[in-house]
């Protein structure tokens, strides 16, 4: 119960302090900004109120795009985590491509990926796909390299096969690291999918983030972000769930 109550407390006291300093206006004049521009938590309550149908319209549509583009992404970081674990000549070749991969902003791919896929799911999945994979496989990589020798040396006395290995000792071992890699890449899935719809768009939360921005309707815009932080905490605490009922001996 602490591990849940003390984070709750924590947010609910931020929310009070929050609530007080807009209500009473005290916010507004450290930022130096009119006072509709600074929201308290009840108004923003009330937007996601008011505005539920269309709020869950968009939650949906980022949602699809994020689950799309995490399972791309962690199918391409297993396969490439694995390749270059089990190929010299792979990770020598792929291993600068990757970092190459990460290197470029996700600002600058987005627009090219709407210019190939349109604007539909696929183009914010691409972008996600592309964030994602790499955490990914850099844990698996790690993971796989990780066995204990004497591990491996007994099951090779016990005449055991390569496959044998990679499958009983080594894909266990690299478990843990896997799960921290994917933790990650979920993280950063709600921030790819806002780029990807920024990049074009016709529905989602990022779109309403920049409509909500020009029309200066900042209770609405807190509710844009509130909702992608509250789907990214509930991706990180399924997939620790997961990890829990997988990695049993950590």
């Amino acid at each position: 119960m602490r591990r849940w109550l003390l984070p709750a407390l924590l947010l609910a006291a931020l929310i009070g302090a929050w609530q007080a300093a807009a209500s009473s206006g005290a916010l507004a004049d450290v930022l130096g900004l009119p006072s509709i521009l600074v929201p308290s938590p009840l108004e923003v309550a009330e937007a996601l109120a008011q505005n539920r149908h269309l709020y869950a319209e968009n939650a949906w549509v980022t949602l699809r795009e994020m689950l799309l583009g995490i399972s791309a992404g962690l199918a391409v970081g297993l396969a490439v985590g694995y390749a270059m674990h089990l190929s010299r000549v792979t990770r020598d070749t792929v291993s600068p491509l990757v970092v190459a991969s990460q290197a470029v902003p996700i600002l600058v791919v987005a627009p090219i990926f709407v210019v190939w896929f349109g604007y539909g799911i696929w183009p914010k999945a691409a972008v996600i796909a592309l964030t994602c994979f790499f955490p990914i496989a850099l844990g698996v990589r790690a993971g796989l390299n990780s066995v204990d020798p004497q591990a491996t040396k007994m099951m090779r006395t016990l005449d055991a096969s390569r496959r044998q290995i990679l499958w009983r000792v080594e894909s266990p071992a690299a478990l843990p690291s896997l799960f921290t890699g994917a933790k990650i890449a979920f993280v950063f899935a709600p921030i790819a999918a806002v780029f990807g719809e920024w990049a074009g768009a016709t529905r989602g939360l990022g779109r309403a983030i920049l409509y909500d921005n020009a029309q200066l309707q900042t209770a609405n815009l807190f509710g844009d972000v509130a909702l992608l932080a509250a789907m990214a905490l509930a991706l990180y605490g399924l997939l620790a769930l997961t990890e829990r009922r997988v990695v049993t001996w950590r």
